[in-house]
């Protein structure tokens, strides 16, 4: 009997050519869209290289944090004392601040992993929260009320504007591609064995410490390349906005309302995450409240999220993961 492993569909090859399509007219975009949309297109990409680390730490994972804004602010602060004082291009140093970030998480990593489930949980928000009271204590750049990025000040506004938005398609182009080749290797098969059972995992010879620690780093990383182009575009930086808790709380938003386990579930709930913000953010508390309970609605009524939702009316997975046998 011959058997064949099914990785992929004609649907989903479908959608992976329509996305190079779109990356490749994307690119095009300044040169005919107005400017405001190539700033709201760089707020959505941080929003989604956060929403998608978090999602590939506790979805995948199963290592649920509410403390990845650390690395996020890291990466803002290490790119701005990259450009502001060591006079490096500041779009030279948006990955570079996102290989310091990752580098920090190895030392962060021995606090982290002596505490399990809500434990790790509260634990990795006492890291962000010490790294925050640390960065606001230290006057050169700017201590608690922040500074300014002033690297860019030699640069025209169109071209700063042009280059953030190609650097930012480029970091989306790239998180969704490795994330995406990761998670069908076999590296990608050992980490959903340790988020289903640690223990199965390594009697099946998974070194589910090293694989976890590698996971750990990697959403280091992507946090901390999404601060350090989140700022770029802001041009100004704080302890308060950057080690704020709120973006871990808007990553989990955007996770469970697009899908959690899900690379696509991750844009989808970053572009809901971004119109709600942008349309309805003026409303104060009311905005908030309105978010918690389609949270809670989502988690209630439609736990696949937007994605699975739409997977499994379409019956097709548009980013497959899985490996099927037909007989």
């Amino acid at each position: 009997m011959t058997v064949t492993v099914i990785r992929s569909t004609p649907a989903s090859r479908a959608v992976l050519v329509t996305g190079a399509a779109l990356v490749l007219v994307g690119a095009s975009l300044p040169f005919w869209a107005e400017p405001s949309w190539l700033r709201e297109f760089v707020e959505i990409a941080a929003y989604f290289i956060f929403a998608m680390m978090w999602n590939l730490l506790a979805g995948y994972g199963g290592m649920v944090s509410v403390g990845q804004q650390a690395y996020f602010g890291i990466g803002g602060y290490v790119m701005l004392v990259m450009g502001n004082f060591l006079g490096i291009n500041p779009f030279v140093a948006i990955p570079l601040a996102a290989l310091v970030a990752a580098a920090l998480a190895v030392p962060i990593s021995w606090v982290a992993f002596r505490l399990q489930g809500g434990y790790f949980s509260i634990g990795t928000w006492v890291i962000a929260e010490v790294v925050r009271l640390t960065v606001a204590n230290i006057s050169l750049v700017g201590g608690g009320s922040g500074t300014s990025l002033t690297a860019l000040r030699g640069i025209s506004r169109t071209t700063r504007q042009y280059t953030t938005f190609w650097v930012a398609l480029a970091c989306v182009t790239a998180t969704v591609g490795l994330v995406y080749l990761f998670l069908r290797s076999k590296e990608g098969l050992a980490l959903l064995a340790i988020r289903d059972s640690e223990v199965a995992a390594e009697s099946q010879g998974v070194a589910v410490q090293r694989m976890k620690l590698a996971v750990y780093v990697v959403a280091a990383l992507g946090c901390g390349l999404a601060g350090a182009l989140y700022f770029v575009s802001n041009l100004r930086i704080s302890p308060d906005a950057a080690f704020g808790v709120n973006w871990t709380a808007f990553a989990i938003f955007i996770v469970m309302i697009g899908g959690i386990g899900r690379i696509e579930g991750a844009l989808a709930g970053a572009l809901v995450f971004w119109a709600l913000n942008k349309f309805l953010s003026d409303y104060g508390t009311w905005y908030q409240l309105g978010l918690g309970l389609l949270a809670v609605l989502m988690t209630l009524g439609l736990r696949q999220g937007l994605a699975g939702f739409i997977e499994e009316k379409l019956r097709f997975e548009l980013l497959p993961i899985q490996r099927r046998l037909k007989l």
